[in-house]
C-alpha cells in the first residue's frame, strides 16, 4: 500500500516540529514547502530529519522545496504559512499580509491536491480559514481551521497544572473565534470524569479561563520573537492523524457553521467529528444563556474580520 503524503506549507517552527512529529509518527511522506528564498532552510530541516530516522528506525521520507509541483497528489495539506505576531501585534493585524499568502497558497493547492484535506493554521485563524475556502472552492468538509484543539489543548493543561492531576485524564472544550473573545466551556471541563468545579474554586477556575483566552499572547510575550510552535504543531497532527486513520476524534475545530449554534457562513471553533471524510459533523452542546451570550461575542468578531477580506 502506498504510503499517505502530507504536505507542509510553511517551513518555520511549526512546519519543522509537524514534519519532525509527522515522521515519527509515520503517518506518510512528508514535503515541507516554503518561499524560494528559504529554500535551503527547509531542505536543511528535511534532511536533518531523514538522518535522525535510523535512531528510532522509522521510515517515512521527508523532503523540502519551493515548488508547489513537489505537493502534488497530497492527502493533507496543512498551511502555516504567513508572516508570525510580534509582541504588540492582534492576530488581526497580520490579516493584510496573510491575505494575499493565503490566495496565492489556495490557487496552488487547488492546482495540485484537489482532493486534499487542507488544515489552516495561519492567523488571524478565523478569516484566513475563510478566506481558502472561498478562494479554493474545496467543500466544507475538507477545509477547516485548527484553533480549538490547540485551544482546549492548553485549557487541559492549566487544569492540570492547577490541579497537579494528569493531564491525560482532563476532558473539556473551547468554542468560539481564535482570540481573546474564546470560550472556555468550564461548566464542562471534568478530570477523570469529575467536574473541575469540585476540585477547584470559582476564583481559581475563572483564572484558568483568563488564562486560556490569553495564552497564546502570553508566549509570544515570553518569546520575544515569533509565537507558539510545540503546541500548535502537536494539535495540528492530531487532525491529520484523525482524518488519515479515519479516527473519528472528537476535536473542536474552526469548521463551516450552516446553521449550528445559530452561526451561518463562518467558520468558528465548535466540536467537530474528525474522520476520513474530514469534518464530517458538528457536535451541538446545549449552552446557558451565558454561553449563548459569549459565544454570539465572539461570533460578531469573527464576522467583522471576515467582512475585511473583502471575500
Amino acid at each position: 500500500m502506498a504510503r499517505k503524503k502530507i504536505a507542509l506549507i510553511g517551513g518555520g517552527q511549526i512546519g519543522g516540529i509537524l514534519a519532525l512529529i509527522g515522521t515519527q509518527k509515520e503517518l506518510g511522506d512528508i514535503v515541507v514547502l516554503d518561499i524560494p528564498e528559504v529554500e535551503g532552510m527547509v531542505k536543511g530541516k528535511a534532511l536533518d530529519i531523514m538522518e535522525l530516522r535510523p535512531h528510532d528506525g522509522y521510515d517515512a521520507n521527508i523532503t523540502g522545496t519551493s515548488d508547489y509541483k513537489d505537493i502534488e497528489g497530497s492527502d493533507v495539506v496543512v498551511i502555516t504559512a504567513g508572516v508570525p505576531r510580534k509582541p504588540g501585534m492582534t492576530r488581526d493585524d497580520l490579516l493584510e499580509i496573510n491575505l494575499k499568502i493565503i490566495t496565492n497558497v489556495a490557487n496552488n493547492v487547488k492546482k495540485y491536491a484537489p482532493n486534499a484535506f487542507v488544515i489552516v493554521v495561519s492567523n488571524p485563524l478565523d478569516a484566513i480559514v475563510y478566506s481558502f475556502y472561498k478562494v479554493s472552492g474545496f467543500p466544507k468538509n475538507r477545509v477547516v481551521g485548527m484553533a480549538g484543539a490547540l485551544d482546549s489543548g492548553r485549557f487541559r493543561a492549566f487544569i492540570a497544572m492547577e490541579t497537579g492531576l494528569s493531564a491525560q485524564d482532563v476532558s473539556c472544550v473551547v468554542l468560539g473565534g481564535h482570540g481573546p473573545t474564546m470560550v472556555p466551556l468550564s461548566r464542562l471541563a471534568t478530570v477523570g470524569g469529575v467536574p473541575i468545579d469540585k476540585l477547584l474554586s470559582t476564583e481559581k477556575i475563572e483564572a484558568i479561563e483568563k488564562r486560556t483566552r490569553e495564552a497564546g499572547t502570553e508566549i509570544v510575550k515570553l518569546l520575544g520573537n515569533g509565537s507558539a510552535f510545540f503546541s500548535p504543531a502537536a494539535s495540528i497532527m492530531e487532525m491529520v492523524e484523525a482524518y488519515l486513520k479515519d479516527k473519528k476524534r472528537v476535536i473542536p475545530s474552526a469548521a463551516l457553521c450552516e446553521g449550528e449554534y445559530g452561526i451561518d457562513g463562518y467558520f468558528i471553533g465548535v466540536p467537530c467529528v474528525i474522520g476520513a471524510d474530514g469534518i464530517e459533523k458538528v457536535l451541538e452542546i446545549d449552552l446557558t444563556e451565558d454561553e449563548k451570550a459569549a459565544l454570539a461575542n465572539t461570533a460578531d468578531h469573527v464576522k467583522e474580520v471576515v467582512a475585511e477580506t473583502g471575500l
